[in-house]
């Protein structure tokens, strides 16, 4: 992580951007009746992924940084909740869900990958220090 100079390097920030621009967009096309609902939730969800990611990065420890991780996980697997059940009412056409799902699994991976890496480092320092 020495050659990081900004969260926005970061792969996993980069796709999880993506996947909130995504999202964002597929919420303005769930039916207005339910926009105020599931669609802005939708949105919270997606949003505070790259939101997390970037705050841990910002943090002073490589455990703050990690529990930041945690957090943007669960709010990865929340945003997934929201594209299935989308999906499930026909909201949203399967295709476009479809991309948003691969998207998402896609951040999982990376931010699965990044976590693990951190760990790793961890081990071979134990001063906390990211």
């Amino acid at each position: 992580m020495e050659s990081l100079r900004s969260y926005q390097d970061l792969k996993v920030w980069q796709r999880a951007i993506e996947l909130a621009r995504v999202c964002h967009e597929l919420s303005h096309r769930i039916p207005s009746t339910r926009a105020s609902s599931l669609g802005g939730q939708l949105q919270r969800a997606a949003l505070s992924v790259p939101a997390n990611i970037a705050e841990g990065a910002g943090r002073r420890s490589r455990a703050d940084f990690l529990r930041h991780l945690s957090i943007a996980n669960g709010s990865l697997r929340e945003t997934e909740t929201h594209l299935i059940l989308a999906d499930r009412l026909r909201l949203v056409p399967a295709d476009e869900i479809s991309a948003a799902l691969a998207l998402a699994s896609e951040t999982g991976r990376l931010l699965a990958g990044l976590v693990r890496s951190l760990r790793a480092s961890s081990r071979r320092d134990p001063s906390g220090r990211a």
